[in-house]
């Protein structure tokens, strides 16, 4: 082979996270491939770089501020505290769990992809790997399937920025849902994913799944069965890649090399050898177009490790150097009783063939690449790598001026408006979920039906990697925040001060609170004739939630649910006495 410019990108920290004891999801298998492709001498035919960590504001190119705030606080000392908003963002459970510096390594995996494709499109490199990456089912305001953050979409749109298109391949074991969506409405980014489809996770990914508008035609998928085997993967990918190229013509490709797909992984149920999943890379790469290498899926991990580093040497183009004895280094113990780089199929029938539905799902590829036009023409414009604010001298985070009087109360403001935004948060959600309407079913089919129902469904399905087994997700507005006192105008209480005995009418509203802080006295005061409810202490109602604390405090509720309070009392000061409830100020 021919030789190309590699660039590899590799964060030493990377290795120290953990999802937690038992998980199958283990980001050292990156160390291990690190150290296996040192001991290789690899290293010295490759540019090595460690790359910048990915900010928030980068990750909210995609994802909204909502879920990056969530992701940049939670830990698992709070995650209980933040159940709403772990329940809105699906970081729960074992599949997606709140672990020690998930920031950071959320961070860690995009920054990587980001550099990447910011080499491949200044044209410093051929190719650029970053095994810590590839993470594919994220979504736009959730996570899902082991993954936080997706850096294959953050990587996509940074080379949108240069190239006109960019062809995405996923080889993964599980249908790349996440990039799919994120891009199911355009035709500068096709997405080809080739997976298992059948009861098994995430339950997308169907011939049918084809885009939508502009993007009609440009989302190709490849259903598989179990037990795909070298030979049958490589008779259907080569075939439908080759296609796609004659008709798309991209000026890069991302490929995510998703390990789950190998024999004998603990998750998968495909029946792939080491030579047969790295045969996708020798043959992408073989067509001299910019290449970005991204890991992915993988689950027993010492085979994720041997074809991440055989897939290094293909790209490097030395696959036939490499001696197949692995050679000493740190974690030589884990490969054995054989310690040779290899990943050997196991006795899986392929039933692929035995149906003989692998050559029809070729065929009906094919033939729906067949009906796209030719590749799409995209005017291209510079984009400026800064924003507007920071051109203008706005927001520079380098700026060490000091702020003055004016500067600190707008900052303050912001922070109590900003506050209020994330309190009304989870109201906005259904609002969202009808806007988004991609992100609870990626299947076209099941889309239109459901579209018109969705409004009004109390729970959200979702299906689970590690069971396959559909879940339903409560809605943020179902927690137990309804049955507080009402302090907010009466949208969700009965008489008694509870919301146990009435339904809900309406939605929430947080802006109609009778407390309002006082800039002069610096004490918050409420203003007791906006409120048609009794006057509560906080301490008293939250040891006494069901107790009539308008008979207790003197107040009686009329039939129209209007308090008797006195209209002289305009303003009172409140305190919460933590030893016996009561409000001093009454």
């Amino acid at each position: 082979m021919s030789k190309r410019r590699v660039t590899y990108y590799y964060d030493s920290d990377v290795g120290a996270y953990t999802y937690g004891y038992g998980h199958l999801m283990k980001p050292q298998r990156m160390r291990i491939t690190h150290e296996l492709v040192s001991a290789y001498g690899m290293l010295d035919k490759m540019h090595i770089l460690r790359a910048k960590r990915a900010s928030a504001e980068t990750m909210t190119r995609f994802h909204t501020d909502e879920y990056i705030e969530f992701l940049s606080k939670v830990t698992p000392e709070n995650v209980e505290e933040l159940i709403s908003q772990r329940s809105r963002f699906l970081v729960l459970g074992d599949d997606n769990p709140a672990f020690e510096g998930i920031f950071e390594f959320c961070s860690i995996s995009a920054g990587g992809s980001i550099a990447a494709a910011e080499r491949l499109a200044s044209g410093a490199t051929d190719i650029a790997i970053n095994w810590a990456g590839g993470l594919h089912h994220a979504k736009k305001r959730e996570a899902s399937g082991f993954c936080f953050i997706n850096d294959i979409v953050l990587c996509i749109l940074e080379l949108l920025r240069s190239v006109p298109r960019v062809l995405y391949i996923d080889i993964d074991c599980h249908h790349g849902d996440g990039v799919e969506e994120a891009f199911y409405t355009t035709n500068r980014v096709m997405t080809c994913s080739f997976h298992k489809y059948g009861e098994f996770f995430p339950g997308t990914g169907t011939l049918q799944d084809r885009g939508r508008g502009k993007g009609k035609g440009y989302a190709v998928n490849v259903p598989l069965k179990d037990g795909v085997t070298d030979e049958s993967f490589k008779s259907i990918f080569e075939p439908v890649i080759d296609k796609i190229l004659a008709v798309f013509q991209p000026s890069a490709i991302v490929l995510q090399c998703g390990a789950d797909s190998l024999a004998g992984d603990r998750l998968g149920c495909l029946n792939l050898t080491m030579e047969g999943h790295a045969n996708c890379i020798k043959y992408v790469r073989a067509r001299n177009i910019p290449l970005v290498l991204l890991g992915g899926g993988g689950y027993t991990v010492k085979n994720v490790v041997r074809a991440w580093t055989y897939e290094t040497a293909c790209a490097l183009g030395i696959e036939r150097e490499i001696d197949p004895n692995l050679p000493w280094n740190e974690y030589f113990e884990w490969f054995g009783p054989r310690y040779r780089l290899e990943v050997l199929p196991n006795n899986m029938e392929d039933m692929n063939v035995k149906d003989g539905s692998l050559d029809e799902v070729r065929r009906r590829v094919l033939e729906q690449l067949s009906e796209l036009q030719p590749a799409p023409s995209v005017g291209m414009q510079d984009v400026p790598k800064e924003s507007l604010g920071e051109h203008l001298g706005f927001g520079n985070a380098n700026s060490e001026e000091p702020m003055d009087e004016l500067d600190e109360r707008v900052a303050q403001h912001t922070r109590f408006v900003y506050g209020l935004q994330e309190a009304v948060a989870s109201d906005n959600e259904s609002d969202e979920d009808d806007a988004d309407s991609l992100s609870d079913d990626s299947s076209a089919g099941r889309r239109h039906r459901s579209s018109r129902h969705r409004s009004r469904r109390r729970t959200r399905k979702r299906m689970s990697i590690l069971t396959n087994r559909y879940y339903d997700v409560p809605r943020t507005d179902e927690h137990g925040e309804e049955a507080l006192p009402d302090l907010c105008g009466g949208a969700y209480t009965n008489g008694n001060g509870n919301g146990a005995g009435q339904k809900r009418a309406g939605r929430r509203k947080f802006f109609q609170s009778a407390a309002r802080w006082d800039p002069v006295a610096e004490k918050v005061l409420v203003e007791w004739d906006t409120m048609h409810t009794p006057r509560i202490g906080v301490a008293a109602a939250m040891a006494n939630p069901t107790r009539d604390w308008g008979a207790r405090n003197g107040y009686s509720r009329d039939m129209d649910g209007v308090d008797g309070v006195d209209e002289d009392v305009a303003y009172e000061e409140m305190d919460v006495d933590e030893e016996d409830g009561e409000d001093e100020g009454t």
